[in-house]
């Protein structure tokens, strides 16, 4: 079993969803893991499901608000060792009424978020010679997807900000990969049953089927299957993979 005794991590996004999993997940290996987003409650709800889980609110688009919850919380559990970005969001919409400010905050959350959040890292993790990065993609950062371009671009730029890190710290001990779930059973999946529902006129139960069946395997990933592959990637065990872009999506894609 892989254990993270010892560890720090940061999981953006950390609130709901794939993030809350993921943070369970490494915490009940036995790391410390610091959770942020936006909004305090769901932070909290987080962090009393176990032990080893502390909360503290960050917007990761605010470079500066990042860089304060790295002093904080680095200085009350040691430096991050692992970086797990998951913050992010889509918004859909047909290509010709994408606004420059959708545009712009889909970037933001998706793309310079991810950034800023693993960037105060990698100095310390050159130092010691160990890190784990893991940035929370989508299928939709290796092939496209109507409605939601400012999203496809975002995670595309997720895919090659990874492999740019990966490039430039595998001779320094750190690991850095993607993870790229297809439509997972998630806060965000629900709203977009609620668009397509709203834009087509089906009820929900064909909305979700029909997202359904863009999987071969004619389901919806779990939290908890992206969790358990990031568990893995932080682990000694995964120690020779960096640079990949991970599908886990029925073999949607690969």
């Amino acid at each position: 079993m892989t254990t993270l005794t010892g560890h720090h991590a940061l999981v953006t996004g950390g609130g709901s969803g794939i993030g809350a999993a993921i943070a369970l997940t490494l915490a009940q290996a036995g790391a410390a893991v610091t959770v942020c987003g936006r909004r305090r409650e769901p932070l909290e709800a987080a962090a009393a499901q176990q032990a080893g889980i502390y909360a503290e609110p960050a917007d990761v688009t605010d470079r500066d608000a990042v860089l304060n919850l790295y002093k904080q919380a680095e200085k009350a559990r040691g430096p991050f060792g692992i970086v797990i970005a998951n913050a992010g969001g889509a918004q859909s919409a047909a290509a010709e009424k994408v606004s420059p400010q959708l545009w712009n905050d889909t970037l933001d959350v998706n793309l310079s978020g991810a950034f800023f959040s693993v960037q105060p890292a990698l100095a310390g993790m050159r130092k010691r010679g160990f890190g784990r990065i893991v940035f929370i993609a989508s299928t939709a950062g290796l092939k496209g997807a109507a409605y939601v371009v400012p999203y496809v671009a975002a995670k595309h730029g997720v895919i090659g900000l990874m492999r740019a890190l990966a490039a430039e710290t595998a001779k320094h001990g750190i690991t850095v990969n993607a993870v790229c779930p297809g439509y997972t059973e998630t806060p965000m999946l629900d709203r977009a049953v609620e668009r397509i529902a709203a834009t087509t006129k089906r009820d929900a139960a064909e909305a979700r089927a029909a997202l359904a069946a863009k999987n071969p395997q004619g389901r919806f990933i779990t939290p908890a299957e992206v969790a358990s592959t990031v568990l893995w990637l932080c682990g000694g065990a995964s120690a020779g993979i960096t640079g990949q872009a991970i599908a886990i999506s029925g073999g949607e894609t690969w």
